[in-house]
């Protein structure tokens, strides 16, 4: 019997959030501190370190050289949930069923915080002396990428442009590679860049990670208009009252939970050279698939 993704993966979740910790033990302001852990101990999935870690793994490395590589990818991740909540953006005051950080501190506190996890992010990249200088270079240049003007910001930027407006299915799949996408997709190419693996299989984990992001950003849309509001920490239909577009409101909800199926296997699909030692990775699609928050 399979067990369930909770058991599963909470030794990966456990390790990554000890490591958290002892990074952000280096912020010098209280308050700061305060804040970054907040915003870093809010209850999320951990699913961007735990692919670091899962690739590291089917690559045949050792998981302590994915350490400073997934907590970095975390703090990127929250530095962009810190920045989605303002007023000046998504104007959200609740992120997981609690206060979102400008609320809980203040706006000022919330923006600094969110631009100090990007300096630590990429600092420790740098300074992570288990990886030669030329892994390292490559890490920050993937993770920039896709973090940057032409990922995830990228992302972000035409989701705000387009609230209130109606944007084609070609559009909607854009944003959401660009904001959800790119960075699962560096998440696995992280561990693929640390392995050190072939030409042939970073493009086969490329193809995994872009399936899997876009697989996440449609099972958030259908949750949106399926889930249990106490399970989720937001209100169900809160897109549809933004007016937001969204892969149900464009094509229906079984149409959705299709494209869902069809993005699930063609991630499990691409994982087929790694035989065996894909079997986590294949357990976290079919996580996202059952999900229920």
């Amino acid at each position: 019997m399979r067990r369930p993704m909770t058991d599963e993966f909470q030794s990966y979740r456990d390790r990554v959030n000890q490591q958290l910790q002892l990074h952000l033990d280096q912020a010098s302001s209280e308050k700061l501190l305060q804040a970054m852990q907040y915003a870093v101990f809010n209850g999320g999935k951990r699913i961007r370190p735990l692919l670091v870690y899962l690739t590291t793994e089917a690559f045949d490395s050792p998981i302590l050289l994915a350490d400073k590589t997934a907590c970095a990818i975390e703090f990127i991740h929250c530095y962009s949930l810190i920045h989605d909540d303002l007023p000046a953006m998504d104007d959200d005051s609740l992120r997981r069923g609690k206060p979102t950080v400008h609320i809980k501190f203040d706006e000022a506190t919330a923006i600094l915080a969110a631009d100090a996890f990007q300096s630590l992010a990429f600092d420790l990249i740098a300074s992570d002396d288990q990886l030669t200088p030329e892994i390292r270079v490559d890490l920050v240049r993937s993770i920039a990428h896709a973090a940057g003007a032409n990922g995830m910001v990228a992302g972000q930027m035409i989701d705000i442009e387009s609230e209130g407006q109606s944007i084609s299915a070609d559009e909607l799949e854009l944003m959401h590679n660009r904001k959800t996408g790119d960075l699962i997709s560096a998440s696995v190419m992280s561990g693929a860049i640390i392995s050190g693996a072939s030409p042939e299989m970073r493009t086969n984990i490329q193809i995994f990670g872009s399936a899997l992001g876009l697989a996440f950003q449609v099972k958030d849309d259908i949750l949106d208009e399926t889930g249990d509001t106490s399970r989720m920490g937001k209100q169900r239909g809160s897109d549809a009252v933004r007016n937001k577009t969204t892969f149900v409101s464009i094509h229906g909800l079984d149409a959705a939970i299709n494209y869902l199926e069809e993005l699930s296997l063609k991630a499990i699909k691409s994982l087929k050279p790694l035989g065996e030692s894909g079997a986590h990775l294949i357990n976290l699609v079919n996580f996202n698939t059952n999900r229920d928050h």
